[in-house]
C-alpha cells in the first residue's frame, strides 16, 4: 500500500481527498490544510472544506499558520511518505518537506499547464474568455507550478458557467486523471514532459480592487468577470454610490452612443448599462449591500425606480 501526504484546502480538494482514502491501494498518512477561518457576518469560525472530509473519513489532521514555520512540518517529513499529494492547498511547501516523499510529490493543478501557473487559474480562465480549461498532474518543485507534467485532461468551459462551475467539472476530472497517473507514477513507467517556458502565463490570486467593475470594460468582458468571481469573492459596482454585488448579467446585442456607466435602458424587468466601446450590458441578478441576492425584476420594482435612461449612475473603479 502506497502511503501519501494529501494537502488541499477548498471544495476543489474534496473529491480527490476521498477518492484516495477509500481506495484500498493508498494510505493517507496525514491531512494538511489551512487554518479554520471566521465565515459570514458573525464570524463563525469554520473548518475548510478538506478538514470537514479528513474529519468525517477518521483522517489526522494538521493546520499550520504558515508550514514554512510550523512545529507540524518536522512532524510530517518524519511520516516519510512515498508521495504528497496536493490540490489547492494554498501554501508552498519547503523544500525539505518535498524531499521528504520516497517516490515523488505531485500536484493536481487546475489548468493546460504551462497557461496559468499561480493561485486563481480557474477565475483567470473565465475572466479572459476561455473556452477551454482543464487539469494537469505534474510533479511538485520549489518554484511555483513549474515542475515537469505528467498528464493532462481538457474540460469545456461553457458560455454561463461561474467559477463554481468550472471548479466542480476540474474537481471531478483531476480526481479521475491522478488515479490513472499514480500507479504509472509508482511504478515508475510515466514519461515526465517538461514545462515550455516560453507559453508559461500566470494567474495570481484575485486582489481586492479587482472586484469592482470598470464599465469602460466591453459587456463580454464584465460578464466574464462577473462569472469568474461567482461565488467568491463576487463582482461589484457603485450604483448611485451604493456598493452592489452583481451575480448575473450578459452582454445584449445592441450597441450605444452613451457614456460607460449610462442607463441604457430602465423599467420593470430590465438594468441596461452603457459599457465599453459602445457594448450594452445587462444585469440579472444583483445584491445590494445589506440585502439577499434577487432578480433585477424586484430591485426595479423597489430602489431601482428611480433610475432612468440616460442618467450616468456607475462610478468610475477605485
Amino acid at each position: 500500500m502506497t502511503s501519501i501526504i494529501f494537502m488541499g484546502t477548498p471544495d476543489f480538494s474534496v473529491p480527490i481527498l476521498e477518492a484516495l482514502a477509500n481506495s484500498s491501494d493508498y494510505e493517507i498518512l496525514a491531512v494538511v490544510t489551512q487554518p479554520d477561518k471566521p465565515i459570514g457576518r458573525k464570524k463563525i469560525l469554520t473548518p475548510s472544506p478538506v478538514k470537514a472530509a479528513a474529519q468525517s473519513l477518521n483522517l489526522p489532521v494538521y493546520q499550520p499558520e504558515k508550514l514554512t514555520k510550523s512545529d507540524e512540518l518536522q512532524t510530517l517529513i518524519d511520516l516519510a511518505p512515498d508521495l504528497i499529494v496536493t490540490a489547492a492547498y494554498g501554501q508552498f511547501l519547503p523544500k525539505k518537506l518535498l524531499a521528504a516523499a520516497k517516490i515523488m510529490p505531485v500536484n493536481v493543478h487546475g489548468s493546460l499547464l504551462p497557461q496559468y501557473r499561480g493561485g486563481a487559474p480557474i477565475q483567470r480562465a473565465i475572466m479572459n474568455g476561455d473556452t477551454e480549461t482543464g487539469v494537469t498532474i505534474m510533479e511538485m518543485v520549489a518554484k511555483m507550478d513549474a515542475g515537469d507534467m505528467f498528464s493532462q485532461v481538457k474540460v469545456p468551459i461553457l458560455p454561463t458557467d461561474t467559477s463554481a462551475d468550472v471548479f466542480s467539472k476540474l474537481s471531478l476530472a483531476g480526481r479521475d486523471l491522478l488515479l490513472e497517473t499514480l500507479p504509472k507514477i509508482i511504478n515508475g513507467t510515466i514519461i515526465k514532459v517538461p514545462q515550455d517556458e516560453e507559453k508559461v502565463t500566470i494567474a495570481p490570486n484575485i486582489a481586492p480592487e479587482e472586484e469592482q467593475l470598470d464599465l469602460y470594460l466591453t459587456a463580454q468582458q464584465l460578464t466574464n468577470k462577473v462569472r469568474a468571481l461567482d461565488p467568491d469573492p463576487v463582482a461589484y459596482l457603485k450604483l448611485n454610490g451604493e456598493r452592489i454585488k452583481i451575480w448575473s448579467s450578459y452582454a445584449v446585442d445592441l450597441s450605444t452612443s452613451l457614456d460607460p456607466g449610462s442607463v441604457v435602458k430602465a423599467d420593470k424587468k430590465h438594468l441596461w448599462l452603457a459599457a465599453g466601446s459602445g457594448s450594452v450590458w445587462a444585469v440579472t441578478e444583483l445584491q445590494p449591500a445589506g440585502k439577499k441576492k434577487m432578480p433585477i425584476s424586484a430591485f426595479m420594482n423597489g430602489a431601482g425606480q428611480t433610475l432612468s435612461a440616460g442618467q450616468t449612475v456607475v462610478q468610475d473603479a477605485e
